[in-house]
C-alpha cells in the first residue's frame, strides 16, 4: 500500500509541476495587424483633431512674419481675408507651410501606431499590396478621372480657395503640386483609412467604418466648398474609394499609392500647363475636372 502510493506521488508530481507552469505561463503577445490596431476609437479621433490643429498653427509661424512686415492692419479682418488671399507671397507662405504640418502629422501617427517604437509602423498599418493587383490603379485611375470629368461636364464648379491658389503664381503651383504628391498622399491616408478607419472597424464593422472614414474626410471640405456640391460629392466619391481599397487589400499600402498615383497626375498637368502662354493655357476653370481632386490636399 505504501509503495503504491509512491508509485502514485511519482505520477502525479510531473503532472502537478506542468500544470503550475501551464498557470503561469504569461498570455501570448499582442500582435498589432492592420485590422487589429494597439489603438482605441478615441485615440484615433485624437489624430484626427491634432491633424487640423497642425494645418491651423504651423501657417502661422509662415505667414504672421510677412504680414508683420507689410504692415497689415490684424483688426481689419477685411483686409486681412484679402492679403492672405490676394498676395501671391502670402499665397505661397500658406501653401509652403502645409508641408511641415503633414510632416508633423506623419510623425504623430509614428508615435501612436508604433507605440514610441514598440511596434513596427510598416506592419501595423499594412505594407503590403494586399492582392491589389499593379493593373487595378490605371483602372481605377480612368474611372475616377471619367466621374469627374462627366460631373465638372454637366455642374461647373464655382470659385474656390484652390483656384485662386492656382491662379496667384507659378511658384503656387510648384508648391500645390509638390505637396499634393509627396506629402498629402501619405499624411491623409496614414490619418484616415490608417489610423481612423483601423479603429472604427475595429470597433463598429467595416460597412459603419466605411461610411464615418467617407464622411469625415468630405465633412471637413463642406464649409470650405458649400457652393459647390459637386465639388463635395467628388471628394467623397475619391474618399469612398480610397477606402473602399483600404478594405479590399487589408493594408494601407495601395491606398497611398493609388492617392499619390491621383494627385500626381494632376500634379503634371497643371505644372505643364503653368508653362504654356496664357492665351493657350486656358483659365483653371476650364481644367476643373482635373483642379476639383486637388481639393482633398488641404484640411
Amino acid at each position: 500500500m505504501q509503495n503504491e502510493e509512491i508509485n502514485n506521488a511519482d505520477y502525479s508530481a510531473p503532472l502537478i509541476r506542468e500544470l503550475n507552469e501551464l498557470s503561469e505561463t504569461p498570455p501570448a503577445p499582442i500582435v498589432p495587424m492592420p485590422d487589429n490596431p494597439p489603438w482605441n476609437s478615441g485615440t484615433a479621433i485624437g489624430v484626427w483633431v491634432a491633424s487640423f490643429i497642425f494645418i491651423a498653427v504651423v501657417p502661422l509661424f509662415f505667414i504672421l512674419p510677412y504680414a508683420v512686415a507689410n504692415n497689415v492692419n490684424f483688426a481689419d479682418t477685411q483686409a486681412l481675408t484679402k492679403f492672405l488671399l490676394d498676395d501671391p507671397t502670402a499665397v505661397l507662405l500658406q501653401v509652403l507651410a502645409t508641408i511641415p504640418a503633414h510632416v508633423f502629422t506623419v510623425l504623430l501617427g509614428w508615435l501612436v501606431v508604433t507605440r514610441f517604437r514598440k511596434f513596427s509602423f510598416r506592419k501595423t498599418l499594412g505594407w503590403e499590396k494586399g492582392g491589389f493587383e499593379w493593373w487595378y490603379y490605371p483602372l481605377i485611375l480612368f474611372g475616377i478621372f471619367g466621374i469627374s470629368a462627366l460631373v465638372s461636364y454637366f455642374f461647373p464648379q464655382q470659385d474656390n480657395d484652390m483656384l485662386r491658389i492656382l491662379r496667384s503664381s507659378q511658384a503656387a503651383v510648384f508648391a500645390v503640386a509638390f505637396l499634393a504628391t509627396f506629402t498629402a498622399p501619405l499624411a491623409e491616408e496614414v490619418v484616415y483609412r490608417g489610423i481612423l478607419y483601423s479603429a472604427f472597424q475595429r470597433t463598429f464593422g467595416v460597412a459603419p467604418a466605411v461610411v464615418f472614414v467617407t464622411l469625415i474626410f468630405a465633412a471637413v471640405h463642406f464649409y470650405q466648398y458649400w457652393g459647390s456640391p459637386s465639388t463635395i460629392f467628388l471628394i467623397c466619391f475619391l474618399s469612398l474609394i480610397l477606402t473602399l481599397v483600404r478594405v479590399f487589400s487589408k493594408n494601407l499600402l495601395p491606398c497611398i499609392i493609388l492617392h499619390t498615383l491621383i494627385n500626381g497626375v494632376q500634379s503634371v498637368v497643371l505644372v505643364v500647363q503653368s508653362f504654356a502662354p496664357p492665351e493657350e493655357s486656358g483659365a483653371p476653370e476650364q481644367t476643373a475636372s482635373i483642379i476639383r481632386l486637388f481639393n482633398s490636399i488641404f484640411y
